[in-house]
């Protein structure tokens, strides 16, 4: 399988403050990753980074084409997706509204309209919320909602963060159960920050390990769930 997402020598920083210190990590096409790391190890900001909203340098290939001197507008163009910490809907906008916003850069008025099925397809709920404002929707209905305005896109990778956060362990199965189905369905290339090691470690297939700014360990999920020292030490289970 072919790579979908290269990184070489990534640094990123905010004003004169570095996060990541020269990282490497990849993707294979729909493939699924997970940064692990305690708070503070950079995790959000290599998110940021692909996306290109900090400040970085190295190299950061997606599809083969280079994203480094790219805008955060042309990296989405590109078929990059960011669901961020927090969800970051429009809370006065309605849940249909807030969907086609994640279409903007789209011009195929039936496309997106078949996507809008297709999205509702995968959370019905958000169909039966459809008219009501993003303000009112549950935690977990705003998180599928993020996550719906994202697949409008037709990104060929969504990046993750902190899908799990706040939610009841009941809608983050669900949650994640729908992840899989878009993953498996559709191909999407994912790429998972999540504090919950566990449940990463269940959902993804390659684990990156970081520690104040650089990738400590590298390896399969199955590798990390089988090695106890890594659990205990890294991850605190």
């Amino acid at each position: 399988m072919s790579l979908l997402l290269e990184v070489h020598g990534l640094e990123a920083s905010y004003k004169s403050t570095k996060i990541l210190h020269g990282i490497d990590f990849c993707l294979e096409e729909g493939g699924v990753a997970t940064l692990l790391g305690a708070n503070g190890a950079g995790k959000t900001t290599t998110l940021r980074a692909l996306c290109g909203m900090v400040s970085r340098k190295g190299t950061v290939k997606f599809n083969g084409t280079e994203l480094i001197k790219m805008s955060t507008a042309d990296i989405t163009r590109q078929g990059i997706a960011h669901v961020p910490e927090g969800r970051g809907t429009f809370v006065r906008l309605t849940v249909e509204e807030n969907l086609r916003l994640g279409a903007y850069t789209r011009h195929d008025k039936a496309g997106i309209a078949d996507d809008m099925e297709r999205v509702y397809g995968y959370f019905p709920i958000l169909k039966q919320r459809h008219a009501q404002q993003a303000g009112l929707l549950s935690g977990g209905e705003a998180q599928m909602l993020a996550i719906g305005r994202a697949l409008m896109l037709r990104p060929k990778m969504l990046l993750l963060d902190e899908p799990s956060f706040g939610l009841a362990p009941l809608i983050v199965r669900e949650l994640f159960g729908i992840l899989k189905r878009i993953n498996r369905e559709e191909k999407v290339g994912m790429m998972l920050v999540e504090q919950n090691a566990s449940l990463a470690l269940e959902f993804a297939e390659h684990v990156y390990l970081l520690e104040t700014g650089n990738i400590l360990i590298s390896g399969t999920a199955v590798s990390f769930q089988e090695d106890e020292t890594i659990r205990r030490s890294y991850l605190g289970y």
